[in-house]
């Protein structure tokens, strides 16, 4: 076989960055809209006059919907390309936005968060996009850099309140409407799909169904179900939380809750090159481990800067994994099925962040409580922690 040109490879790893930072700013920007109401949820309640329960519910109804439509726009990405389907879904993504800035009944806010939801699914585009753009070994670390684009949340944690707050309530709803066109616009115009892509020829399900049947599948829903869901979770109900345990200004547990997801964030790009230094599971093992302590210290409601600690570490724990679950997903995964099983994952994912908020939310609202539902956290890491360590991690070092 002749050797690559250098002025190829230079040129495809020009064009690979330019795809990683194009998908990982257009993933933040989608996350941001995800994250819209959740920073604005104990506005909607005291403007409304809702109950926890009803706050819990708003806040994750776009998390419902982005997780589902995970396998849609996952198995459209295997069929069209990145670049299209990332591209229309941003532009589609700014009607809803723009529709939330003008509602203020509980009904019409739950109409436009389904809506909203389509922009968290954009993480199963931007996963098989980022991952034909790069050989296997240094997938965990670009597709754990393009998962930086949870900072969306974040950014909404910071900027949609302080934005409500100094301009009216609109405000961050216009602002994010004009960032989903720009790069709507900008991945249309400039983004590319790796080159020596193909489009699958079977149809949807018959891809979906062979994705979902694949063993590193199933196993890699169930610890992204706890990673991810977990950082959502905890992305859309830590406001409410601190807000009720520990009587916080809206702002105040905002930032707080900012804080958390920034530091997710930044852990999962480590977590990924972790992963491929020392192996996915390995990492997991001390991810769930990590989680499962933290999760016991937060539920006794400790002084606030124990409370900071522990959540702050449970933070950086679930990034890891975050990143830790796509390395061994992408070397684990056929190229043509990284698509259907990024959808499968991912959706996995987002109901693991659809559901605890709705069962904190019942649980406070029985108890006056949250340290049942957190102790439950506690036991579910701890259970996928002794299946990592006695099932996932003996099968990668017989293979390896």
């Amino acid at each position: 076989m002749a050797p690559i040109p250098p002025t190829a490879t230079s040129t495809r790893t020009g064009s690979a960055t330019v795809a990683l930072v194009l998908a990982t700013v257009a993933f933040a920007v989608n996350f941001w809209a995800w994250a819209l109401l959740s920073p604005l949820g104990p506005v909607y309640q005291e403007l409304l006059g809702l109950s926890s329960f009803a706050v819990s519910l708003l806040v994750a109804v776009p998390v419902i919907v982005g997780s589902l439509g995970r396998m849609v726009l996952g198995a459209l990405t295997d069929r069209y390309g990145g670049r299209l389907v990332f591209g229309v879904t941003s532009l589609l993504g700014a009607v809803p936005v723009l529709f939330l800035a003008f509602v203020e009944s509980y009904p019409l806010l739950l109409a436009g968060g389904l809506l909203l939801g389509m922009t968290g699914a954009t993480f199963a585009i931007g996963v098989p996009f980022v991952n034909a753009w790069f050989p296997p070994e240094r997938r965990g670390l670009a597709l754990g850099v393009f998962g930086m684009g949870n900072i969306g949340t974040g950014i909404s944690g910071f900027a949609t309140p302080w934005l409500a707050r100094e301009f009216g309530r609109p405000a961050p709803f216009y602002a994010v409407a004009v960032a989903l066109v720009v790069v709507g616009l900008a991945f249309l115009a400039i983004g590319q799909d790796a080159p020596g892509a193909k489009a699958p020829a079977e149809p949807f399900l018959t891809r979906f169904a062979a994705a979902a049947r694949l063993r590193v599948t199933r196993e890699m829903a169930g610890m992204y179900a706890l990673t991810f869901g977990g950082f959502v979770a905890f992305g859309v109900y830590l406001p409410l939380y601190l807000r009720a345990v520990y009587d916080l200004t809206v702002p105040d547990a905002a930032a707080r809750t900012a804080g958390f997801v920034v530091l997710a964030t930044l852990a999962r790009p480590v977590g990924g090159w972790l992963a491929d230094r020392f192996g996915g599971e390995r990492v997991l093992c001390w991810v769930l481990l990590a989680v499962f302590c933290c999760a016991i210290v937060v539920s006794f409601a400790p002084g606030m800067p124990v409370a900071t600690v522990g959540f702050l570490a449970m933070a950086a724990a679930l990034g890891l994994g975050n990143g830790a679950v796509f390395a061994i997903l992408g070397r684990g995964v056929p190229g043509p099925m990284v698509g259907s099983a990024t959808g499968v994952v991912g959706a996995a994912g987002g109901l693991g962040g659809f559901l605890p908020p709705i069962v904190m939310g019942l649980i406070f609202q029985g108890t006056g409580s949250y340290a049942i539902g957190l102790m439950l956290l506690a036991a579910v890491a701890l259970g996928a922690f002794v299946y990592c360590w006695f099932v996932l991690r003996p099968a990668a070092s017989a293979q390896s």
